[in-house]
């Protein structure tokens, strides 16, 4: 063998493993809002973060800045031979299902909806149970009677949320009143703050006192309406209770970022449904929120929780189940 030929192989090697590692190279496709919207998309980011800080492995990425950039990003990542490819949310199912069957060798993955094909996982939550424990809290917390909601993209998922909350506060207070507005029809609606203020303002000027907000980005709007109007929000996604400390009585979270975190981390086929059983959602105390949430708040929370669990309370699914519809 030649020094010549024993180069030529040293190169193709080489070659071979630097395509290797490019294939093995995980990439996450951000939605509206960005990955630093302080909610969905960045508890996804935190989530990918925290596998490149324990393997030490780089991932692409790419934030869209409007629908039609969806499946550019995701077959720029597939040509690149990137695997697991990630859509953060629902609005992503459509390219994923396009390009998953164009690249079958590839793995996909979406969170928050279904795509039902042999290299795809899908990973959905029960976000009406924790919805049921936040709404719960916000009827307990309510010296009116009166609670909100603001929604963002007005799409059966936000419906979800909106129905859950529903069931929670009139499980706490049967009487309870809740109003309730989405944000818009567009993905604009997530990322819209100064209208999810007008919102959340117009429910408090009806007398609500507390308003849940499951609008990505627009929600900060809300909470900035409640803390100028001393008045209660519940965050959602991520814990949301830094953002407006003293005014936030909780926030409802799913565990985004650890769903993203075990795509990258070990690629399984198939649904992945999380609720309170598996951990999934839930909802967040801390130093922010300690002194909104009395004793007796925390233990009839936690037993409906419980009983959640157990299944003696039936949580309805707006998107399964005849309950809930608008």
């Amino acid at each position: 063998m030649t020094l010549s030929s024993v180069f030529r192989m040293g190169v193709m090697a080489a070659a071979v493993s630097l395509a290797t590692s490019v294939l093995a190279e995980p990439a996450v496709v951000f939605d509206m809002g960005g990955k630093f919207d302080k909610s969905f998309n960045e508890a996804a980011y935190n989530g990918m973060e925290k596998w490149k800080k324990e393997t030490g492995k780089k991932y692409l990425e790419f934030e869209i800045s409007n629908e039609s950039q969806r499946e550019q990003a995701l077959r720029r990542m597939a040509e690149r031979g990137a695997t697991p490819i990630i859509g953060i949310g629902f609005g992503q199912a459509s390219a994923i299902e396009k390009l998953a069957k164009e690249f079958p060798k590839l793995q996909f993955a979406i969170i928050d909806m279904v795509v039902d094909l042999p290299n795809v996982q899908s990973v959905v939550f029960k976000e009406q149970e924790g919805s049921f424990l936040v709404g719960a809290m916000a009827a307990m917390a309510s010296k009116t009677g009166k609670v909100g909601f603001v929604g963002g993209m007005d799409i059966p998922l936000i419906r979800k949320f909106q129905c859950g909350y529903e069931q929670g506060a009139k499980f706490a207070n049967p009487k309870a009143e809740v109003f309730a507005n989405m944000t818009g029809t567009t993905g604009a609606a997530w990322n819209d703050p100064a209208r999810g203020g007008e919102l959340a303002k117009a429910q408090f000027a009806k007398g609500a006192d507390v308003v849940f907000a499951a609008a990505g980005g627009t929600g900060m709007g809300v909470y900035q309406a409640a803390k100028d109007g001393q008045k209660l929000a519940i965050g959602v996604d991520s814990n949301q209770n830094h953002l407006q400390p003293g005014t936030m009585l909780t926030s409802m979270v799913k565990g985004v970022d650890v769903a993203v975190y075990n795509v990258a981390k070990a690629h399984k086929p198939g649904i992945s449904v999380l609720g309170l059983k598996e951990g999934g959602v839930g909802y967040a105390l801390d130093a922010n929120n300690a002194k909104l949430v009395t004793a007796d708040m925390k233990k009839k929370v936690e037993a409906a929780k419980a009983d959640i669990i157990s299944g003696k309370i039936k949580v309805a699914d707006y998107m399964a189940d005849n309950a809930c519809k608008y």
